[in-house]
């Protein structure tokens, strides 16, 4: 660890951030633990794509098993739902229930900020979510069977409007076949409590979440943890926990607050390849990402790609096309490898594509160089 003592902390710097970073999050090594304890380890997994979670698990769990997820989600002992910074995310099911009621009022202001609230001016939203809980309780539904069946009770307003107030305002989980591996389905919801059998926390801790967050996201400033949850109030959340953490610097002199027993990872441990699924929340959950992203590259050059660490850092990006019986995967470099790591990318990229695209009866990797 290089750390240099200041006012406030001893100085951590980017490098040891990095590798911190790496350690907590399970992509230093391969480890051999539960799909849905690492899940909850990581305090949930961005899912808008339904395979996601399972390249992101695959990157950190050795022999990972994807039929395990799978059987956690269709036995409800996993969700996917609105969750951090209202998009949908695999959670496990005890999360969901402890979190939604910290996290609804960020799903709030999502809604309000969506195009779909001034179509609903006037109409008395109570009522629609009253309605919308009740037709989902009843059976799973799809967003357009949502706004279909809420139409005769509001004929004079846009129906996925309605349906988008219930997706926003109601704690909806997808139910399986979606999100299962190897299978596709629609995006069919109903309520997390319907579906769990279980109500949600009637007392949920801002606390605890801010503490799962520092101990596999940490060191991290208050602005880091607004990024990552969006939630709101949060600098009186970290001063009431201080007591409870040690404090650091980073080199730009901003005060990172961290668990009491979070490690710190010696900025000299090699970082092997690894190839992450796309909108990774490696890579979405701090203010300052220079600890995760090499320089001369932004998030918004990752849009739909998944990215890759070279050293460390993210400094490539993949994607898969599929032609018949087909898999291509090329890795868009953003900065120049060595022919050790170019080889290393090859091989962690052939064993991505095998996960991935078991079926198919040709594979191949390209490495291509970003054009400027």
């Amino acid at each position: 660890m290089t750390a240099t003592r200041a006012s406030g902390g001893p100085v951590l710097s980017r490098r040891t951030l990095n590798r911190t970073l790496l350690a907590r999050q399970l992509l230093l090594e391969r480890v051999r633990r539960p799909a849905l304890e690492v899940v909850e380890h990581l305090v949930g997994m961005q899912a808008q794509e339904p395979p996601d979670p399972y390249v992101g698990l695959w990157t950190r769990i050795e022999a990972f098993d994807p039929l395990e997820l799978s059987r956690s989600i269709e036995e409800r002992q996993a969700v996917r739902m609105g969750h951090l910074r209202g998009t949908l995310h695999l959670i496990t099911a005890r999360d969901a229930l402890a979190q939604y009621p910290i996290l609804a009022d960020v799903m709030a202001r999502s809604w309000r900020s969506s195009p779909f609230v001034k179509r609903l001016v006037g109409v008395d939203m109570d009522a629609v979510l009253t309605r919308a809980r009740e037709l989902l309780e009843a059976r799973p539904m799809t967003p357009s069977e949502v706004g279909a069946a809420l139409s005769p009770g509001w004929p004079d307003r846009d129906a996925p409007s309605l349906a988008y107030a219930a997706r926003f305002l109601l704690p909806l989980v997808q139910v399986p076949p979606r999100a299962l591996w190897g299978r596709t389905g629609r995006p069919t919801n109903t309520t997390a409590e319907a579906w769990l059998g279980a109500s949600m926390s009637a007392e949920p801790s801002i606390d605890d979440l801010v503490l799962r967050y520092l101990a596999v996201f940490g060191p991290a400033t208050v602005s880091d943890i607004r990024i990552w949850s969006w939630l709101t109030g949060l600098r009186e959340v970290v001063d009431r926990l201080r007591p409870r953490l040690r404090t650091f610097r980073d080199e730009a002199g901003r005060e990172l607050f961290d668990v009491e027993d979070g490690l710190i990872a010696d900025e000299g441990l090699p970082a092997p390849i690894r190839f992450l699924p796309q909108y990774d929340n490696v890579f979405l959950s701090h203010d300052d990402r220079s600890r995760i992203l090499v320089d001369d590259v932004t998030i918004e050059e990752l849009a739909w790609k998944g990215g890759v660490l070279i050293d460390g850092y993210l400094s490539a990006a993949w994607r898969i096309r599929r032609d018949k019986q087909a898999a291509t995967m090329t890795v868009t470099l953003y900065v120049p490898a060595t022919g050790e790591q170019r080889a290393e990318i090859e091989a962690e990229g052939e064993r991505l594509l095998g996960f991935v695209a078991a079926d198919a009866e040709k594979r191949e990797i390209q490495l291509v160089e970003r054009s400027r």
